[in-house]
């Protein structure tokens, strides 16, 4: 709610039963700021307090960037995000660059943002459904996660000889799916298969020839 200032005093401060921890200055018979009640301790109000435009300036920008954060927490507790993916809903949802910036320095403060946490979280979730970590590598990058994050919690989770076990996993199941195709053209096809699910190296060349030889 937008209002430039006004003559009149400030009738109310009164919860909102909407927003927790914001308070609703009642002027005029309506509420004509819902602000953070902590912005309203700045400003030292009061009921009969009148609101000058520089007091409005302040508790519009205060309610703006409350509410900028208030999104970014809804969307975290559904699931972990990192940040740089976190900014961009936000700012599809019409958040402005700078309170953004503000709304996810504050997130991270409070615990609720952790890009750590986040890669972890898909690592675990993206690993089960058989992706490797050249791809999760790349997909983590290209959310913005750190390299030296990315590895360290790569090592974490995933145990020694994972990803030979998964590559034998999905070479077999796909090398059913390719019978009767050539020697050298159902490698080759089986080798393109995993690299595109993450698993790449000469390693994985010879878990292949290995499956093809055993079928």
């Amino acid at each position: 709610m937008r209002v430039t200032t006004t003559n009149k005093p400030i009738e109310a401060i009164e919860p909102d039963r909407r927003r927790e921890g914001a308070v609703r200055l009642m002027v005029g018979g309506r509420a004509a700021l819902v602000v953070p009640v902590e912005a309203v301790r700045r400003e030292g109000l009061a009921v009969g307090a009148v609101l000058t435009a520089e007091q409005v300036d302040r508790l519009t920008a205060a309610a703006d960037q409350d509410a900028a954060f208030r999104t970014a927490v809804r969307l975290l507790e559904r699931r972990p995000f990192a940040r740089k993916d976190l900014a961009r809903r936000l700012a599809l949802k019409g958040h402005p660059p700078g309170l953004i910036v503000t709304a996810l320095d504050r997130a991270e403060q409070a615990g609720y943002l952790d890009d750590e946490r986040f890669a972890r979280h898909f690592i675990q979730a993206k690993s089960a459904r058989g992706r490797g970590p050249a791809r999760l590598r790349r997909e983590l990058s290209m959310q913005g996660v750190a390299a030296g994050v990315v590895e360290r919690v790569l090592e974490e989770e995933l145990a020694p000889g994972w990803s030979a076990e998964a590559v034998q996993r999905l070479a077999e199941k796909r090398a059913r799916q390719l019978a009767g195709v050539p020697r050298p053209d159902r490698i080759r096809r089986l080798v393109a298969y995993l690299g595109r699910r993450g698993f790449t190296g000469p390693e994985v060349v010879g878990v292949v020839r290995k499956v093809v030889d055993a079928a």
